[in-house]
């Protein structure tokens, strides 16, 4: 496992188990917790998240810096674009 800029982060949201439209959801509230130009590391299990959130991202202006996948485990970084 390599180690990048990525691994660091403010805040990180545990979505594994949950379905569309959850992790977004809860991503969407978690963000304000997290300080503008900020990160949230999300986890999810749901295939579709993926989609969702690079959507999620784009609609929102928030960055999707990065979308990994470990086993069955999906993982985004967000950075929070000042508000």
């Amino acid at each position: 496992m390599s180690s990048s800029s990525s691994d660091k982060f403010d805040l990180i949201l545990d979505a594994r188990g949950l379905i569309c439209p959850m992790p977004v959801l809860k991503a969407k509230k978690s963000l304000r917790d997290v300080p503008d130009g900020g990160v949230l590391k999300v986890l999810a299990t749901d295939p579709g998240s993926v989609a969702d959130m690079k959507s999620f991202c784009e609609m929102t202006g928030n960055r999707l810096i990065s979308s990994d996948q470990e086993d069955d485990v999906f993982i985004y970084f967000i950075e929070k674009t000042v508000s």
